[in-house]
């Protein structure tokens, strides 16, 4: 496979920042927590990044771009001496500031070159099956998961999908509109079947145009949802794939507990 693939790992992870005392960290735990920087909480032995760089080699990708900060000197000597991938091509994009997500793609330009990618979060740990698909399919897209299934499988409780965004499709199966922060009446009305993103895209260069065309959202940084949205208004179509949880989210404290008895006995081999 030749297809690359972009992990955004650059955030300043406020959510993850925030105090919990009731998350019963361990002390590595907690200095991972304290930076924000959520892709390298140690879950086991390892960090979550690692299972994310493994379920990649799993489904076939062997060059990944991981966008980072340049601060972000214990990430690198983490994967160049510490743990050094063999099943997948590491190479470091720095953002050189956190503009948002749209503004993080646009350091992997170069690097990708002219060939479509796939661009993932690193915190969040995707099916196989779903990257796999996203490799497979011929056009830009997106696996999507159905509402009440996504919440049934993964560790993503029901009053947190508010912070995803859900889907409205054409007939034909494509992307028409993202509704970002849905609200609670349309999270209802939407019902067990409504479709979430988890942000994970499949894209051909005109992504580039778009995340530098798009304005800066509320929060003041230049959003990927956003950047697709304007894509689509000039004529890019995605393609909707449909796809089975669970996905690992590691947004909060609170979330490392599940995913280390999740992710308990699994060794990963990035």
């Amino acid at each position: 496979m030749s297809l690359k693939a972009v992990i955004l790992a650059r955030g300043q992870g406020s959510r993850m920042k925030a105090a919990d005392e009731a998350a019963g960290l361990n002390d590595a735990q907690r200095r991972v927590a304290d930076s924000g920087l959520k892709a390298m909480m140690p879950v086991g032995r390892r960090s979550f990044l690692d299972y994310v760089l493994s379920s990649l080699a799993d489904a076939g990708y062997r060059e990944v771009g991981l966008v980072i900060g340049p601060d972000h000197h214990d990430l690198r000597r983490y994967f160049e001496i510490d743990f050094r991938p063999h099943r997948v091509r590491l190479h470091f994009l720095v953002q050189t500031e956190p503009l948002g997500t749209a503004n993080a793609l646009l350091a992997s330009q170069s690097w990708v070159g002219e060939s479509d990618f796939i661009t993932l979060n690193a915190d969040n740990l995707y099916p196989v099956d779903a990257l796999r698909a996203l490799a497979a399919t011929d056009e830009p897209g997106l696996p999507v998961f159905e509402k009440d299934q996504l919440i049934a499988s993964s560790n993503i409780p029901a009053s947190r999908v508010a912070a995803f965004a859900l889907l409205e499709l054409d007939p034909g199966g494509h992307l028409v509109r993202i509704i970002e922060k849905p609200s609670e009446a349309t999270i209802t009305q939407s019902g067990a079947r409504a479709l979430v993103s988890m942000n994970c895209w499949r894209f051909d260069q005109r992504i580039f145009a778009a995340c530098r065309d798009v304005p800066r959202s509320v929060r003041g940084e230049f959003e990927l949802p956003q950047a697709v949205g304007l894509a689509i208004d000039r004529g890019v179509r995605f393609r909707a794939i449909p796809a089975q949880g669970p996905v690992l989210d590691l947004s909060a404290r609170s979330d490392v507990a599940e995913a280390e008895r999740r992710l308990a006995g699994i060794d990963p081999r990035p």
